[in-house]
């Protein structure tokens, strides 16, 4: 027997603009994962701290539920 994942189109899409809580982004990649989407995201950069940043301390993981369109997005209106 073979089991098949009928996954829906994912919702956002590769260099879309998003919000989360925590601030805002940008999608980098996204992949199927236990029936839901997950998305990497690179997170905008504020301000310079006074330490330096260090690799991928800009990206983070989310669900697809964990997002949403930023209200100035002319696709979310």
């Amino acid at each position: 027997m073979s089991a098949v994942l009928d996954l829906t189109r994912p919702k956002f899409y590769k260099g879309q603009k998003i919000e989360f809580i925590g601030g805002f982004g940008t999608i980098i990649q996204y992949c199927p994962n236990s029936g839901y989407w997950s998305y990497l995201i690179e997170r905008e950069m504020g301000s310079e701290p006074e330490i330096a940043r260090i690799g991928y301390e800009t990206a983070i993981l989310l669900f697809e539920t964990d997002i949403i369109l930023p209200q100035n997005d002319p696709v979310a209106a």
